[in-house]
This record gives structure tokens, sequence and C-alpha cells, in this order.
């Protein structure tokens, strides 16, 4: 026994030199399988194997403790696992974070500077340096030194890393200050983005930020460069599209914006198929470091259907109602389809619901002259509604139903608002008085299943922006004064007069109900009455809901019984009343 040979162990240069080469051996493995030709679930497999290869050997190296002669390997497997593991995942995970901070530890412990207190707060100084400026100061001062031969090897160099990192965190930093309203220096962080080493994809929404950021800095045409620059990238118009609709809309330039919206719908609505790469990228590139645009982010550029809404919107809102008409139509076809009774859920959280877009698509019909399809419209939004109405008392079952069921009777308040201004429209004024009346009945239904939701939070997605006892206030008052201008295009004054009174009785500040009650009181010689009222309206203060936007559905008809050229009217009105009253 004693005179038997014991191997002797292997010196640790030796240990070092056996993981440098196995470090070197998956990096020539990884860097094969980007130029390799064989199918993508095999290349796929054989870097998943390699990436299990670099785990393996950066658990064995950090099984030991932290010292200086391994401190380079071991940094260089870390990163290479971290390279690759990003890469073949498309994303940053937390675990990967982690994978990072235990690499500064690691540095830390072989110089004994790892307090307990300064290891607490690692983990919150990696994510403050993630997303401070000072990270962008510390990239551009960085010059990574040049790569030893004797080095271990590496899948992408320090300063390929460096290029993708500033670009990165420059554009986000960028959008970030855009989305806060820093525009000199969002502008500044994406110019140096678009400098640096962007992908085309990412330079599409570099150029496009920057133009949103000009727009808001009030230098239009600038922005119109940037857009052009990202439209001749290539890759996608869609959101250069979007920031040009917004621009020219700013411009006042009606058609060109509109012209941007059919080009976006197109843009959204053709079929890309994935592009599938012969070669497998496996280095961390900018989009990986880019988070997906948010809500509030000036790069969502939203679905085909939320495009078709914004533009059918706009030609309604700018008078062209024959192509609002058909956009409507087009919408309300691709949304409904073979959906069941009911209505799908909203297409997004910031638009507007199915039955909203029901009814602004029914009233850019009637604006068309197309009352019949109107109806048709009309009926299909009263069949859907009827079973999400509740069938208990409304205020009894007010605290079990949903927020967004709550708004049922408001949306047949309105479906029967237009239905009366079809039938208006088409001379059939008993039908028109009878909608009216409908219309005004559910209103003051609907202020009873509301009552408990006007003070417990918002309301629902339909209605974001529109206080809900707002929107039933000015549905009332629409109601009153369309019922009264059918009483009074039948010569029934006195009719006439009690709508229009109690119209401005709701809504004190309206112009509409003041003008229409003046004009009949003066048609019915009752002028002391319309004097005392005007001198009155004159010292009530205007009500402020500015605010509070109402839906385009009850501001287009709204607009219909508006008396054109009404405040000089009404002015003329007063002036001629008090001199009457004077003689």
């Amino acid at each position: 026994m004693s005179n038997q040979i014991i191997p002797a162990l292997p010196k640790t240069s030796s240990i070092l030199d056996l993981w440098r080469e196995k470090n070197d051996r998956l990096v020539r493995q990884a860097k094969q399988l980007t130029g390799d030709s064989r199918p993508s679930l095999r290349r796929q497999q054989l870097a998943q194997d390699t990436l299990e290869g670099f785990k393996e050997l950066l658990i064995t190296l950090q099984g030991l403790p932290a010292a200086v002669p391994a401190l380079p390997l071991e940094l260089t497997v870390t990163c290479n696992y971290i390279i690759l593991r990003a890469s073949l995942a498309q994303g940053f995970t937390e675990d990967l974070t982690q994978d990072v901070q235990r690499g500064l530890e690691r540095v830390l412990e072989t110089q004994n500077q790892l307090e307990p207190k300064l290891q607490q707060r690692l983990p919150e100084l990696w994510h403050s340096t993630e997303t401070s400026e000072d990270l962008l100061l510390l990239l551009k001062s960085w010059n990574p030194p040049a790569e030893k031969a004797a080095a271990p090897l590496i899948i992408q160099d320090a300063e390929s890393l460096r290029d993708v990192l500033l670009t990165a965190f420059a554009c986000r930093q960028g959008l970030q200050e855009l989305i806060t309203g820093s525009l000199p220096h969002a502008l500044s962080n994406l110019h140096e983005a678009a400098s640096g080493l962007c992908p085309p994809s990412v330079l599409v929404q570099v150029y496009t930020a920057l133009g949103t950021c000009l727009r808001k800095m009030g230098n239009p045409q600038r922005a119109l460069l940037y857009l052009t620059a990202a439209l001749k990238v290539g890759v996608t118009c869609a959101l250069p599209l979007l920031e040009a609709s917004r621009i020219y809309r700013q411009l006042g330039d009606t058609v060109a914006e509109l012209e941007s919206l059919e080009l976006l719908v197109e843009a959204l609505s053709a079929t890309h198929s994935p592009i599938h790469s012969s070669t497998l990228k496996l280095l961390i590139e900018v989009e990986l470091l880019l988070p997906q645009p948010g809500p509030a982010s000036p790069l969502r550029c939203g679905t085909q259907s939320q495009a078709k809404h914004l533009l059918a919107s706009r030609c309604l809102q700018t008078g062209r109602a024959e192509d609002a008409a058909e956009h409507y139509l087009d919408l309300l076809a691709m949304l409904l389809g073979d959906s069941e009774p009911g209505f799908p859920p909203p297409t997004s959280s910031t638009g507007p619901c199915i039955p909203e877009l029901c009814l602004e698509a029914a009233a850019a019909l009637i604006q068309a002259g197309r009352a019949p399809d109107a109806f048709t419209v009309c009926e299909e939004l009263l069949s859907r509604t009827s079973s999400l109405l509740p069938k208990m008392s409304l205020w009894e079952n007010a605290r079990k139903r949903t927020k967004e069921l709550s708004y049922c009777p408001i949306w047949v308040s309105a479906t029967h608002l237009l239905q009366g201004q079809a039938w208006s429209q088409l001379k059939a004024q008993k039908e028109a008085l009878s909608e009216f009346s409908h219309s005004h009945l559910n209103v003051r239904v609907s202020s009873l299943s509301l009552c408990f939701y006007s003070t417990s939070g918002a309301g629902s997605n339909c209605e974001q922006k529109c206080r809900p006892d707002v929107v039933l206030k000015h549905l009332q008052v629409a109601a009153l004064l369309s019922r009264g201008l059918e009483w009074a295009a039948s010569n029934q004054d006195t009719k006439a007069l009690s709508d229009f009174l109690l119209s401005v009785q709701i809504c004190p500040g309206n112009r509409d109900g003041s003008f229409y009650l003046l004009q009949t009181l003066k048609r019915l010689e009752r002028k002391n009455e319309a004097a005392a009222f005007w001198q009155k309206a004159q010292t009530q203060p205007a009500q402020e809901e500015t605010t509070w936007s109402l839906p385009l559905y009850l501001e287009t008809c709204l607009s219909w019984i508006h008396p054109p050229n009404c405040e000089a009217l009404l002015e003329e009105f007063g002036t001629s009343l008090l001199e009457s009253c004077d003689l």
C-alpha cells in the first residue's frame, strides 16, 4: 500500500487552463451556430446545449472562493452565459439581473470590500443605475481596453456591448423624457441613439420619436423630415404614418392628415409573414434592451381597428360624413362579425367600446343622409343591449352590476335620440317626437342607475374622459331641444316653450337652449318674460365643464341643433328686447 503511486493533483494554473479551454470551445461552438445551415430546431437545440455548458462552468467557478487569478475567466464565462441566454430568450429576465449582481459581488469579494451594508444595498444600487442618466455618462466615457491574445474568448466583445448599451439606454432615456415632457433632454438623447448602433427597426422608432418631440416643441416641418427618413428605412411605416397624421392635424392640413390615416389602416391591415433569418443571432442587440411600448408611449401604434376608428372619427369631425359612414360600417363589420349576442370586449382600454362605436356610426350615417342605414345600426345596438339592461329595480340592482353595464341606459337613451334625428330627417314628426320622448325618459331613469357610481371611482372604459353626470345632462338637453324644435316646426310653440325652458333649467349655461327659449318667447309676443330671462341669464355665471369632453356621437348630435351665429343672435335678441321694453 505504502508503495502505491498516488497521482498528484493538478496545479491551479492547470485547472484554469482546462476551464479556459472549455470556455473557448463553447464560444467557438456558439459562433459556428450563427452561420450554420442546419434546420432551425437543430440549431436551437445545439445553442441550448452550449448554454448548459456555460452554466455548468459558471457553477464550477463560483463554487470556489473568489480569487484574483481566476477572476478574468469567471467574469468572461459570466458574460458569455448572460449574452447567450438573453439572446436565446430574446429579452432579459430578473435572474439574469441577479447573475450580473453576483458577478459584481465576486469582484468585491476578491478585494475584501464586500461589507454587510454594501451587500444589502447592491440590488438597490444596481436598479437605480439601470435607469440613471449617470449610466449614459459612464458608457460614453468608457473605453474598453484592447483584447489580449491570451485572454479567454468572449461571444461579444466589450466595445460592441458598450455601443449596444449606449444606444439602448440613450433611446430609453429619450423616450422616458419625451413622456414626462422634458423635451430638450429627450431631443438630445434621441439624437444620441440615432447616431448609435441602431438596427433598422429601432431606427424607425427613434426617428418617429424625434418627430414627436419636434412636433411638441413647435417645429412640425423639421418633424416631418425625420418621419420621411423613418419611412425611407422601409422596415415598418405604421409608426411614422400615425405621427404624420398628428402633425398634419396640428398644421390644419386635413387632406394630408386623412391620407396618412388611410395609409396607416392599409399598413396595419397588411399581413406580414414572420421573417425567419437563415442565421442564428447569439448576440445582445439593442432591441433586447428596449421595453415594449406602454399606453403612454409615443411608439404605441395600436391595431388596425383602432386606426380605422381614428380615421372614421376624424372624417366625422371634419365634415366628411359620407367617408365617415363607410369607414364606420367597415369597422363594425370587422368587430362584430360573427360575435355572439351582447358585445365583444373593447379593442383597447383607452378606446371607445362597441356600443359607442355603433352610436358614432349612426350619427355619421344620419349626417350623410342615410337615415334607413342609421335605423339598422340603432336596431342592432338596441337588440344587443336589451339583454344587458337590469331585470330588477335599477336601484336594487345597481350594486350588483358592473360599471360598464351601468352605462347601458345611457346608450339606450342616445340610441333613441339618434333615431329621433333620423325620423326628423325623413320628415316623420310623430315618430321623431316619440323617439325624443323615449330618450328623455331613459335619461331620467339613467340618473338613478348611475347615482351609486357617481361617487365610486372611475367609470367604464367607454366613457373614460366623460363624466357620467355630464353626459346625462347633455343627453337630456339634446333630447328636449330636439323635441322642442319638432314642436316649433309644427307651430306648437307652447309645447316647444316648455321643452326649451326645461333645458335651460337643467343646464343654465346652455346657449342653444337660451337662444331657442328667447326666440319662442318673442314669437309668442311675451317680450317682458323674454327680457326678464335675458337679464337673469346675463347675471348667471356660465358653467365650467371644459375639462370634461363629450362622446363624439353626442357632440355630433348637438351640432345639428346648434343655431348658426348663436352668440351674435343672442346679443341681437337682448338688445332688441331691452329696447322694446323701454318704449
